[in-house]
């Protein structure tokens, strides 16, 4: 974390819920929440090129990060967390953004509490036309990767993390490998089955969105989530929708290709209403 921002703890809908935050209130804020097994701090880069402009709050979700750990039977409803965040924080209807995971609950937060939220921006959203079923548990590869991140270190996942992703700068390794470590295994049930309920469906509810968004998409072959189906369906039902696909990139979009990210994401901050 940069030495001149802050994090503090918030108690929303009676759990403890972290935040990091570049600003005091004084500009424009912009709620970043980031994927599964990250935390806040893996939108450093981003929150650092923006902070001159916007106060940036990035929180840790529940069962990430610093937040808190999710009890067995518990009702984890993260967009209603974010809600709760933005009215304590006395957020004045900020831009929200998301990626995967965090595009879903970024969205969700959008449709269910449309008042406070000004403008939208989803890094590679779990939309598909088709839902796809859950594959068995121990088939799972995820569920597989969440149980074998206990057995290695931080410096081994900084290894492993430096050698596959060569041109990520040091201030999105270590947080990314610290998340991790810090990443509570019993989120990854609450996250698969909201992410397989229809209770997620963007395709009937995209139409009635009134706030600006922009929707990042990446190379389906490559590992991205959004495919060019579905970019047909999303310019259907909402035409407003802002579509940029940054090609030769999968799910990682700004992760792997940064400049084209920010280029994107600054362009459309630019033309947003005041």
């Amino acid at each position: 974390m940069l030495a001149h921002w802050t994090q503090d703890d918030l108690l929303v809908n009676g759990v403890r819920l972290h935040y990091y935050r570049t600003g005091h209130g004084d500009k424009r804020p912009m709620v970043l929440i980031h994927g599964f097994s990250d935390n806040g701090l893996c939108w450093t880069p981003v929150a650092r090129a923006l902070e001159a402009d916007y106060d940036v709050i990035m929180p840790d979700m529940r069962g990430h990060g610093l937040s808190a750990r999710v009890q067995p039977g518990e009702a984890v409803d993260m967009a209603a967390d974010v809600a709760e965040l933005i009215r304590t924080l006395g957020l004045s209807r900020p831009i929200v953004g998301g990626h995967s995971m965090g595009a879903a609950v970024a969205y969700q937060l959008t449709v269910r509490f449309p008042e406070l939220v000004s403008a939208l921006f989803l890094e590679d959203p779990g939309w598909w036309l088709t839902r796809p079923a859950p594959p068995p548990p121990d088939e799972n590869p995820i569920a597989k990767w969440v149980k074998s991140l206990s057995t290695q270190t931080l410096e081994e996942l900084l290894v492993q993390y430096r050698k596959d992703h060569p041109t990520w700068p040091e201030e999105l390794l270590q947080p990314m490998c610290e998340s991790k470590k810090q990443l509570d295994p019993m989120i990854f049930d609450v996250v698969s089955a909201g992410m397989h309920s229809e209770e997620w469906s963007w395709r009937t509810t995209l139409q009635n969105v009134t706030q600006p968004i922009l929707l990042f998409t990446g190379n389906p072959e490559l590992g991205g989530i959004v495919t060019p189906e579905v970019v047909a369906k999303v310019r259907e039902l909402n035409p407003g929708v802002t579509i940029v696909t940054i090609p030769d990139v999968g799910h990682l979009i700004r992760f792997d290709k940064y400049p084209a990210f920010m280029e994107a994401l600054w362009a459309f901050l630019k033309q947003l209403p005041a």
